[in-house]
């Protein structure tokens, strides 16, 4: 399932989560993209969707269903990983090659209930998106809305399509912000399995739910 490189088909195909088959996502893919010229337009305009109309929500499912695209679409609402699976989708639908990263990422300012209910302030499988514009990947993190980043005066990442767009170390007021502590690698598909033993090591509370959920 890692990907390195080679044949740029298997970041074309759909699968259960990345479902870019699908008549909602193929809609909204193709709406969205019908009057841009380029692929780096194409990649922009879906980017700006998937950050600013689909809510940050901070709040992971442990079930893979949950993280289908199609369904994140239709909530309008997800977590980050739930957002890059939603952009690496609408981008396959139009025929742009797209895969997964993921990263371990500290957030320095979540907020205090969160920290309190995780044990920490480190993010395990942070996701994001790569597109393959102008013969190379480009890093694309759709996760934080624009309303939010209003809202915590959070400098907003935005993608040209050419750089990679990757989360600020530092707010607008110049106070830490988020660091990367270690990149987890890319995928073509979601790795589903590895996220929640990840989850359940470093996690209390996932690891009892994800427990629960095995045992029903």
């Amino acid at each position: 399932m890692v990907a390195r490189g080679g044949n740029l088909d298997t970041f074309l195909r759909p699968t259960l989560v990345i479902d870019s088959d699908s008549e909602v996502v193929r809609q909204k893919a193709t709406l969205l993209t019908e009057k841009r010229n380029s692929q780096r337009e194409k990649a922009k305009a879906l980017f700006y969707f998937v950050r600013d109309k689909i809510k940050y929500i901070p709040y992971p499912p442990i079930s893979i269903e949950g993280y289908r695209a199609s369904k994140t679409l239709q909530r309008q609402e997800g977590y980050c990983v739930q957002k890059a699976v939603l952009l690496t989708s609408l981008a396959r639908s139009v025929g742009l090659p797209s895969r997964l990263g993921f990263a371990d990422i500290r957030n320095h300012l979540a907020p205090k209930e969160l920290r309190e209910m995780m044990g920490t302030d480190l993010f395990v499988y942070h996701g994001y998106s790569e597109l393959w514009l102008n013969n190379k990947w480009v890093k694309a993190t759709p996760a934080f809305d624009i309303v939010m980043c209003k809202k915590f005066d959070i400098n907003p990442v935005e993608f040209d399509g050419v750089t990679d767009a990757v989360f600020h170390e530092r707010k607008r007021n110049g106070e830490l912000h988020i660091e990367y502590v270690k990149y987890q690698g890319t995928y073509d598909d979601l790795p589903f399995k590895r996220i929640m033993r990840a989850f359940a090591d470093q996690y209390p509370i996932a690891r009892k739910k994800i427990k629960q959920l095995e045992q029903t």
